[in-house]
């Protein structure tokens, strides 16, 4: 316990460290800018960098790097010394206000969708003072944004903060028109994203070229076992795996990142870290950081962690589930029913805010979640459908329910839970269930947007979010800052908003085909893939809601747009070019040489006795030389298949070659793995030319 309070935030550049190594007036400057928002003063930015330097300098740091999120998804970071030379051939150790506010990567070779000519090199990181800084591997991060010469965002962080700024300003001006709000002056999101993972075996996953190109199995027959028990889910955790969460979670206090929960999720090598609410940008921070300590955590364990959405198929996928509220600066929760929702004006305004947001811009929401790798997962009955959706439960269903009808709403006492033994002890029941199954459901004091894949950063789904929250936010003030009647006209607009925007509201099973068509007949998206989504990014309504908050301008939206439809393309051909690599290096000739096998055993059977029976061996040829040639003409057909695919990439139309892939290229690598699977099962296991997913799920013992 000790060690644990004593290592917390070590290697973070904290308000503690920054409290006892800054002069006084420097911390108050430096925390009204962290807190209130304030311009940072040039003069602060000097004294802080000198005290960072010297900080990091004495846990042993040699150098520093603006750390940051390019549009690739994962980190960025050039390293350079705080070495200065001085007269005598000798070097001191300074790091400069200009050094911490300001760095200069090259922009050329991250992703900008047009934004930037690959000749056009120049790009800006700036200190982003709201994050922390950390030690990390000996060197000194900083957390930045990234943009472009010319002033557009290239990373993911400017966006966030830009959409966390404006939900700030609109909640604020809301909150101001109750009473007792005179102290707000800020509003924050908060976010707890849960994060889940599979560990195998490196020694096993050294054999799968697949899991080393792209992240999942592209070729598997089903194990015999795999999670139909249900007896992995909350299971006792192997020694091999507890030692690694051990590890993990020592490194990711030391860097102050709230590691709480760690358990065995459903499919077998799966599992879950959950961590306790941040402020987004943090949060978002302290997320990139947890997947890159998993990976490193694993690799010292002689594992591999795996963060695809689903590097198994057949078996549950991982999903991050963001648990998002808003919470003012005097520390009150606004998405906190209180003990009698009904009478709280106030959460239900906020609540039909959120409620109009995912409603109107339900397309957003689909985008924010959309990838290759989450493509499997939605709707795949482990996770949410791809169809948008809000889970408020009975007792916020029935209040809405009362005040649309304008009846008196009928309160439910808090109900203690019997369970029938009488040693155990008595708790209230919830008043409501969870729905696992919806992709944006209430869960008490939060709302759960579970849509969200585990190999992507949880920027885009909060930006997202946050804007068109801060749409509704701004729209409801407008009009109720000039009402006279302001009771009156809060509840016709809370009454109004309710009528217009229930058919979002969906309590029921998400996973039930009835539910596809009852989406339909309320008129709801069922964007079932990323090129069909991706699309509408561009809408005339979506692009007017982030220029007017400044989240994106239309030149960013459409870099995105064609970076993301890029990017989809780029993964299925990875994908499709390594399915051909093993299908025509490995299974093929591993199927020939099992019927060579099994022709040469039925020639030295019949040469030793003629009467021998060789029933087995003759079906066995026959179904093995009928499958390879159905392997050959399905590789043939998916090689076809990926040559059109760059025909139509050169003509230039990123939505056009993202939708070929998606329906000729993904649809023909389908095709190959049924059969190739259906070859696996019969094959020999030391024929076959890699571990099967028995060998992978069940390595880790």
């Amino acid at each position: 316990m000790d060690e644990v309070t004593s290592i917390f935030g070590e290697n973070v550049f904290n308000e503690t460290v920054m409290k006892a190594r800054l002069p006084k007036e420097t911390y108050k400057q430096l925390m009204k800018t962290i807190e209130g928002g304030e311009k940072l003063d040039p003069s602060v930015a000097t004294v802080v960098a000198n005290a960072m330097k010297d900080w990091a300098v004495e846990k042993g740091a040699t150098h520093y790097t603006h750390w940051f999120q390019p549009l690739t998804g994962i980190t960025a970071e050039k390293h350079d010394s705080f070495i200065t030379p001085v007269d005598g051939g000798k070097v001191i150790m300074e790091f400069s206000g200009k050094e911490l506010v300001q760095g200069e990567p090259d922009a050329s070779s991250f992703p900008s969708g047009g934004i930037r000519a690959t000749f056009e090199a120049r790009g800006y990181t700036a200190w982003d003072p709201t994050s922390y800084a950390f030690i990390k591997d000996g060197t000194l991060c900083i957390p930045t944004a990234f943009c472009s010469y010319t002033g557009e965002a290239l990373d993911k962080k400017t966006p966030l903060l830009r959409s966390m700024q404006a939900i700030s300003k609109q909640a604020v001006r809301v909150l101001k028109l109750f009473e007792g709000n005179e102290a707000v002056t800020s509003v924050k999101t908060t976010v707890g994203p849960e994060q889940e993972y599979f560990l195998v075996d490196k020694s096993v996953y050294d054999k799968r070229e697949d899991l080393i190109y792209t992240g999942r199995t592209l070729f598997g027959a089903k194990a015999p076992k795999g999670q139909e028990l249900e007896d992995h889910y909350f299971g006792m955790i192997k020694p091999r795996v507890q030692a690694f969460m051990k590890d993990l979670n020592k490194e990711l206090w030391k860097l102050g990142i709230l590691a709480k929960t760690e358990h065995n999720e459903v499919a077998p090598a799966q599992h879950e870290l959950a961590p306790i609410f941040s402020t987004t940008n943090i949060a978002c921070d302290h997320n990139q950081l947890t997947m890159e300590l998993m990976r490193k955590t694993a690799a010292k364990h002689g594992m591999v962690c795996l963060l695809h959405e689903k590097p198994f198929a057949g078996v549950n996928g991982s999903g991050k589930h963001n648990n998002w509220s808003i919470s003012t600066n005097t520390g009150k929760n606004l998405l906190d029913p209180g003990a009698t929702p009904d009478q709280n004006a106030q959460f239900l305004l906020f609540l039909c805010a959120i409620i109009k947001a995912v409603d109107e811009y339900q397309d957003l929401l689909r985008i924010s979640v959309a990838s290759a790798g989450n493509d499997h997962r939605l709707g795949a009955n482990e996770a949410p459908p791809a169809i948008i959706s809000i889970f408020l439960g009975d007792e916020l269903s029935a209040i809405l329910d009362s005040i649309e009808k304008g009846v008196p709403y009928g309160k439910h006492e808090k109900e203690k839970m019997k369970i029938g033994v009488t040693v155990l002890p008595e708790f209230n029941k919830d008043t409501t269930d969870r729905n696992r199954t919806s992709p944006f459901a209430f869960t008490g004091n939060k709302f759960e947007f579970r849509m969200l894949g585990s190999n992507e950063s949880i920027a885009c789904a909060n930006v997202f979010l946050n804007t068109v929250v801060a749409e509704e936010l701004s729209q409801f003030a407008d009009q109720l800052e000039k009402a006279s009647d302001f009771k009156g006209a809060l509840h016709d607009l809370i009454l109004k908003t309710i009528k217009e925007h229930k058919r979002i509201i969906f309590n029921g099973n998400g996973y039930d085909d009835s539910w596809v068509k009852e989406a339909e007949k309320r008129g709801l998206y069922n964007l079932k893939s990323t090129p069909e989504a991706l699309p509408h990014i561009l809408d005339e309504k979506n692009v007017k809601v982030f220029e007017k908050f400044g989240v994106y301008s239309k030149v960013e939206l459409e870099s995105r747009y064609e970076i993301h439809n890029e990017n989809y393309s780029k993964i299925i051909n990875i994908e499709a070019e390594t399915m051909l690599e093993m299908s025509k290096k490995d299974i093929l000739p591993a199927a020939s040489k099992y019927a060579t096998k099994l022709a040469e055993t039925i020639g030295l059977k019949k040469a030793a006795c003629a009467e021998a029976d060789t029933t087995y061996e003759s079906e066995m040829l026959k179904k093995v030389s009928s499958l390879t040639g159905a392997i050959y003409a399905k590789t043939s057909a998916l090689e076809s298949a990926v040559t059109e695919a760059k025909k139509v990439e050169a003509a230039g139309d990123s939505g056009k070659t993202a939708m070929f892939f998606r329906e000729k290229v993904f649809a023909a690598m389908g095709e190959l793995r049924a059969v190739a699977d259906e070859l696996e099962v019969v094959t020999p296991k030391e024929l076959w030319p890699f571990p099967s997913y028995g060998d992978l799920l069940y390595s880790v013992r």
